[in-house]
C-alpha cells in the first residue's frame, strides 16, 4: 500500500488536493518523545462518563501538575487507579465516574498522582 495523494478519488477531485499533509506521525504529535510522556492503555469502563472507553491509550504526562477536573493517572495502596481529579477539604481526590463507587482521597505514603492525561487515541472507532 502507497500513501494517499488524493488522485483516486471516487466521483470528483477534492478541491483540497492542494493542501493535502504529509503522513501524521503520531509520535510527534503527541510528543512521545518527551521523557516526561508515556502511553498507557486502559482498561475497564470507568471512565464512560467522560468518554474514554475500555481500550483507549491515554497520553499522560507526569510533569504537569494536578489540576481539579483532569484526568489523572494515581497508585494508590499498589493499586494504579484513572480516574478525574478534584481537590476539597485541603486534599485531592480521585473519582471513576461511577455512582456506585464514592470518590478516593489520595493520601499517605503509598499514594501519589503520577501523571495528567493530555491525549486520548482511540484504535476502534
Amino acid at each position: 500500500m502507497g500513501d494517499y495523494d488524493g488522485g483516486n478519488t471516487t466521483g470528483f477531485a477534492s478541491p483540497a488536493g492542494d493542501h493535502l499533509e504529509a503522513p501524521i506521525d503520531l509520535t510527534e504529535l503527541l510528543e512521545l518523545r518527551r521523557p516526561s510522556r508515556f502511553a498507557i492503555r486502559v482498561i475497564g469502563t470507568a471512565l464512560d462518563s467522560r468518554a474514554v472507553r475500555s481500550g483507549d491509550v491515554l497520553v499522560v504526562d507526569t510533569s504537569i501538575p494536578p489540576c481539579a477536573g483532569k484526568v489523572a493517572v494515581v497508585m494508590m495502596g499498589g493499586e494504579t487507579l484513572v480516574g478525574t481529579l478534584a481537590y476539597r477539604h485541603g486534599a485531592w481526590w480521585i473519582s471513576s465516574g461511577r455512582a456506585t463507587v464514592g470518590p478516593r482521597r489520595i493520601q499517605g505514603d503509598d499514594s501519589e498522582i503520577w501523571g495528567i492525561a493530555v491525549a486520548l487515541v482511540r484504535a476502534d472507532v
